[in-house]
């Protein structure tokens, strides 16, 4: 199982290129360990590139007879390497629609929570490029903003404790299976990846079908993409310190003169989730990332308008954002006796 030195150096290199700053000795490096060919690779490679430093998961969802037998395997590689691993149970059932969302969000929470509870201030998942450009022209094909054609994000901050990194961010997925046939190593292709029922799935079908279609520069467009993205957030902060007044009878309110719509939307956004901490409301559900398009729209009228539970009243160039009141129970017109 052995990996070039050369190949190691380069993961150590993609490891600091994207968290921006040299890997503490006593830093554990957590990664997500599925048993496919691209998390093998960054298991490999981790273990080479940082001895001593690495930690594995691998997630069973609860949903294949064989997962337990892949979270086996993963160990007993991990072993060889002199990498600690835990399999991680699902502790709830996953059933109904959206199977593969419920599977993520579980797994995340679970990884997260392991990460936190053995210390480690990295946890790494293995995208790749290939897995950027599908990204990016998935949710083109929604329609998407641009912080969703931003795609994977390179990091994430989880709280104060954790950084969600993706250091193979930037190598392609063949590589990336040769480095393990290469080295040895035992690996397992999900068969949902397989799956025409998955809009993944049949991207990457796109993808692969069509030579034209550039992976690698489509996931440098993503990376453009989410530079833009973050160069707005900024402007963002700046632009909700300077501008953000408090209401006098609760609320918020925000100067939105000579402001373009990009920016308006960007602040009502952060508005409404402040009211929703503020009142403690937790329905109706709210997204970050909801369409609100509706609501500035009428606020350009001069109309108000109401989302997820927040009421938005124009003032001129200000914007009032409160708790919407809750509803009157419609009355019972007079019934006449048949």
């Amino acid at each position: 199982m052995t990996i070039q030195p050369s190949l190691a150096a380069r993961f150590a290199s993609s490891l600091v290129q994207t968290i921006g700053r040299p890997v503490d000795g006593g830093d554990r490096l957590a990664l997500a360990v599925s048993g496919g060919p691209d998390s093998m690779a960054m298991l490999a490679l981790a273990a080479a590139a940082f001895p001593g430093q690495a930690i594995a998961a691998t997630v069973d969802h609860g949903l294949r007879a064989s997962a337990a037998e892949e979270c086996a395997m993963v160990a007993r590689v991990c072993a060889q390497l002199g990498v600690e691993h835990s399999t991680l149970a699902a502790d709830r059932a996953i059933a109904g629609a959206s199977v593969q969302a419920q599977a993520r969000a579980l797994r995340y929470r679970l990884l997260i929570d392991w990460a936190l509870e053995h210390g480690a201030p990295l946890l790494a998942t293995a995208h790749q490029a290939d897995d950027q450009a599908e990204t990016l022209l998935m949710r083109a094909a929604r329609g998407s903003g641009l912080s969703g054609m931003a795609g994977v994000r390179a990091t994430r901050r989880i709280g104060e404790r954790l950084l969600l990194v993706r250091p193979v961010l930037d190598w392609r997925r063949a590589e990336l299976r040769a480095i393990v046939r290469r080295a040895g190593l035992p690996f397992v292709d999900d068969p949902a990846n397989d799956d025409p029922r998955h809009d993944r799935t049949r991207f990457r079908r796109l993808l692969n079908d069509h030579e034209w279609l550039d992976a690698p520069r489509l996931a440098r467009t993503a990376a453009h993409l989410a530079e833009a993205d973050d160069e707005l957030r900024a402007i963002t902060d700046w632009l909700w310190r300077a501008r953000r007044m408090k209401a006098r009878s609760g609320g918020v309110r925000i100067d939105m003169a000579d402001l373009p719509r990009g920016l308006r939307r960007r602040l009502a956004q952060r508005a409404i989730g402040e009211v929703r901490a503020m009142a403690g409301l937790d329905e109706p559900s709210w997204s970050p990332e909801a369409n609100i398009e509706p609501l500035i729209d009428s606020l350009a009228t001069g109309k108000a308008a109401t989302q997820a539970g927040v009421v938005v009243r124009p003032d001129g160039a200000t914007w009032l954002f409160r708790e919407a009141p809750p509803r009157r129970p419609a009355r019972a017109g007079n019934r006449r006796s048949a």
